[in-house]
């Protein structure tokens, strides 16, 4: 919690006013007692009304002040515990955006989603309470004490042993339930978690019809999360009763040691009010500090949590950071270079990629291909620095791009992941995540090279009214189409004119034919663009410049169609799977050239006539 505080640095004054507005409402609320005290003893013993209605006045005077301080001290309180948490949740959120992907996916979506919410409410909750009672509460405690035993000494010895059996059950259950609480917000993270996954695969459920066995899933989840949370509830709802009875019997106590006092004329019957108002003031602040005890206890539970967070952080990249234009002079080196790379992915068991090896010139086109898991996304990945590579080294223009600025070797890089993701709001927005700056030239460019000007051209608000650019885009692009979605993004990552321009698998649910123009389109990029295309389809990559082929995180095979065909037993099991024509005219050539070879045909005999078989 101490790590989180810095984020209440700028509502110091706030966090200050707060607790003093809260202790002159105490202040003025243990003067009640006294004044009641003096109205029994005075006022109504000698009958004088005169002096009732003063004290009266008084006592309205005190009411009017005290609920002034309360909703100044509420204020402040308010403004301080929501500018912390706004704060908070702001530094938590550039924390995560600033998380590699294998940090991300260590924690866990859903965590962080739950971490940022309602985790962050939490510690919001118990700041604000915090600013209102922890001070007003305990002063209050001690303050009717010490004003009991201004009165009686004898009396006030009750609230000496009954203040300290209170704060036992208090703290204990605190004590008790602050784990408890932690395990609550970890079953809250997998009701999150399942909750997230069945509204995502919501269509894949259905094609199935798993809703049963999903249904049953989720009832298991939130039946974990409802008994954590009864069993915590049942411990921190005893310690209402069990203050109840604490402090009731010691006004038990004091009604009957006051009695006995007022008998022998040690104290006036107002004394004795006055004492037992105390008790009560006592009672009903405690009550407000187990409420505390327990908003406290949530909120320390999830500011762990929460500091988890900011704990997780990214491997170090080297110091040794080279500006743009280094290293510019070596001409001689690739454009960017594989040099044994490796990658394992945390917590895995084995590598995912093994001794990936080559280089590649700039504006070069490279084709990526290879069996489901074999690896090709995990390869691509590596170029942006999603993932950091755990074996040899990937170097661009001679540098290793972990000693390269993030955002450098971000802005070189254009990536269409295979996965087609829009944000809500129109077609402008969405092609400007790729250059802020980008003019409505640069963006119809983009989207001439990316075969989507028929799709913004063909967006219509209302019947013949064109929306172009600025044409809505649903949440996720749920009101396009698949192969309108992969389009506009493809068409986002043109606009950044990058220099390597990734395409992972982003053209799956285009047609061949519009495929062929896009490919066709993105080698007549200018600017010597390099591409690596990553597919399922031969055809996408059969003219390419050099086409690696994976097989199981290894590379089976590099080179072009042609030279894999002829030594590469991976690409051609691939190729000849989508072109079984191709399989019979290459095996058709092969059984010729195998007879040819061998002399195996028909031939003349040497009397004229026809034979069959081996010369």
């Amino acid at each position: 919690m101490k790590r989180l505080m810095k984020y209440l640095g700028d509502y110091k004054k706030e966090s200050v006013l707060a607790p003093l507005f809260k202790l002159l409402e105490a202040f003025f609320e243990l003067m009640v007692p006294l004044v009641m005290a003096s109205i029994i003893d005075r006022g109504i013993a000698d009958s004088d009304m005169g002096y009732i209605g003063r004290m009266g006045l008084c006592l309205l005077a005190l009411a009017v002040v005290g609920l002034v301080s309360s909703i100044t001290a509420q204020f402040f309180a308010a403004k301080a515990a929501v500018g912390f948490s706004a704060r908070l949740r702001q530094a938590l959120f550039d924390h995560i955006q600033g998380l590699n992907f294998t940090n991300i996916d260590k924690a866990g979506t859903s965590t962080m989603i739950t971490r940022m919410t309602s985790d962050v409410n939490q510690i919001q909750s118990g700041v604000n309470l915090v600013l209102r009672l922890f001070l007003r509460s305990p002063i209050i405690v001690f303050g009717a004490m010490i004003m009991a035993f201004t009165i009686d000494v004898k009396s006030a010895l009750v609230f000496v042993v009954a203040i300290p059996l209170l704060a036992i059950v208090v703290f204990g259950i605190m004590v008790w339930t602050m784990p408890l609480y932690k395990k609550v917000q970890a079953n809250l993270d997998r009701v999150l978690g399942i909750t997230r996954e069945n509204l995502t695969g919501v269509r894949v459920i259905r094609a199935f019809h798993q809703e049963e066995v999903e249904e049953g899933r989720f009832r298991g989840f939130t039946k974990a999360l409802a008994d954590s949370q009864i069993f915590v509830g049942k411990i921190s709802a005893v310690m209402n009763p069990v203050t109840y009875i604490i402090v009731n019997g010691a006004v038990i106590v004091l009604i009957y040691i006051g009695a006995v006092q007022v008998n022998v004329g040690n104290l006036t019957q107002g004394e004795v009010v006055a004492i037992i108002n105390y008790m009560s003031q006592i009672l009903v602040e405690l009550v407000k500090l187990a409420n505390l005890i327990i908003t406290v206890t949530k909120a320390l539970a999830c500011a762990d949590r929460v500091a988890g967070v900011f704990e997780i952080s990214n491997q170090e990249r080297s110091a040794e950071c080279h500006t743009a234009g280094e290293m510019q002079g070596e001409r001689n080196v690739p454009f960017l270079e594989f040099d044994h790379v490796s990658l394992t992915y945390e917590g895995a068991g084995a590598e995912t990629l093994h001794n990936i090896n080559f280089s590649v010139n700039r504006g070069e086109t490279v084709g990526v291909i290879g069996g489901t898991g074999s690896g090709k996304s995990s390869l691509v990945n590596l170029i942006p620095g999603f993932y950091p590579v755990t074996g040899g080294a990937l170097r661009l223009e001679g540098r290793d791009i972990r000693q390269m600025p993030e955002e450098e070797l971000r802005g070189l890089v254009g990536m269409v992941p295979q996965k087609a993701v829009l944000f809500k709001g129109t077609i402008r927005s969405n092609l400007q995540w790729g250059k802020p700056d980008a003019t409505e030239e640069e963006m119809w460019q983009a989207l001439d090279t990316a075969q989507a000007r028929e799709v913004v051209e063909g967006k219509e608000s209302a019947p013949g009214k064109k929306d172009g650019l600025d044409a809505a885009v649903a949440q996720n692009g749920k009101n396009l189409s698949g192969g309108q979605r992969q389009r506009l993004t493809i068409a986002r990552a043109l606009v950044r004119k990058p220099q390597i321009l990734i395409l992972d698998d982003s053209a799956s649910a285009l047609d061949y034919a519009t495929d062929a123009k896009l490919r066709t389109a993105i080698r007549g990029l200018e600017g010597g663009t390099t591409t690596f295309i990553v597919s399922q389809r031969a055809s996408s990559i059969r003219h390419a410049d050099k086409i690696i082929v994976l097989d199981d995180g290894e590379m089976a095979g590099i080179g072009t169609h042609e030279e894999l065909l002829q030594n590469c037993d991976v690409y051609r099991e691939i190729y000849f799977s989508q072109y079984p024509e191709e399989r019979l005219k290459a095996a058709g050539a092969e059984n010729v050239s195998r007879a040819d070879a061998c002399g195996y045909g028909n031939h003349r005999t040497e009397e004229g006539g026809e034979s069959h078989g081996i010369r």
